[in-house]
């Protein structure tokens, strides 16, 4: 399977540029009041589909690279922070929040989160961009 990689790697880091396009729209019109476009079933279920299909491409590179890969920790951070991501977004989109603040300090958090996830796949390290910095 690993002639298969460039392929998969491609599919998954469009799938989750197209996932992250997708939540920051969503969170916008549940922010300026549009939840009902956001959180219809169509919009719901293609959400599902591209998430899926995401998670089937990670995966699979997951089966593919080497043990040696994931050695710094960088796979352990993005997931950590895929945890935080979907919480966040989870409650960042839901109908009954506790306040208004707190709907969009979650979809603020979730936003951050998905930065941070794109920074550590990029470097390939648990500090993300932050390792040139930090040396």
């Amino acid at each position: 399977m690993i002639e298969f990689y460039p392929q998969i790697r491609a599919v998954h880091i469009v799938l989750a540029m197209v996932s992250g396009t997708l939540f920051l729209l969503r969170g916008l019109l549940v922010q300026l009041g549009w939840a009902g476009f956001a959180r219809s079933v169509a919009v719901r279920y293609a959400s599902y589909a591209i998430d899926t299909a995401l998670l089937t491409a990670a995966l699979m590179l997951l089966t593919i690279l080497p043990a040696a890969v994931f050695a710094n920790g960088w796979l352990v951070a993005k997931l950590v922070l895929l945890v935080a991501y979907v919480v966040l977004g989870v409650l960042a989109l839901r109908s009954h929040p506790a306040s208004m603040r707190a709907r969009v300090a979650c979809y603020v958090g979730a936003l951050l989160a998905f930065a941070a996830i794109v920074a550590i796949a990029r470097a390939h390290h648990p500090l993300g961009g932050l390792v040139q910095v930090a040396g």
